[in-house]
């Protein structure tokens, strides 16, 4: 089982990350998702669209949007990304677990829920 999400991803004065949608079960659910929102999502701002651009990166799974309002023009980057501890490839879901151990002693990526929480 996997989990996937449609993230966007822009820069106003710090860099933000906006989940468009989460809970995709697979990749290809996730992808579908991401070619849907290319041309309508707006982000969480003001803007009133007058042309839109969409440059698929090279990864053919991440897009570049750029969309020029009156007075200002906007981008941001739309993605695909995977939970890696609920990943569909077991190898990946083991490496993100952390058993009673230091985070630097972990190899890849790792979801943990810190102590106290």
């Amino acid at each position: 089982m996997g989990n996937w999400a449609v993230i966007a991803q822009y820069f106003n004065g710090e860099l933000y990350t906006e989940f468009i949608c989460r809970g995709r079960e697979t990749k290809d659910q996730a992808l579908e998702e991401l070619r849907a929102v290319l041309h309508t999502y707006l982000p969480s701002k003001n803007i009133v669209e007058k042309r839109r651009r969409v440059y698929r990166l090279a990864d053919q799974e991440s897009y570049l949007v750029v969309i020029k309002g009156k007075l200002t023009e906007w981008e941001c980057t739309l993605r695909i990304a995977e939970l890696v501890s609920d990943s569909a490839d077991p190898a990946v879901a083991e490496r993100a677990q952390v058993e009673g151990g230091m985070a630097e002693e972990v190899d890849g990526p790792q979801d943990r829920i810190p102590p106290g929480h």
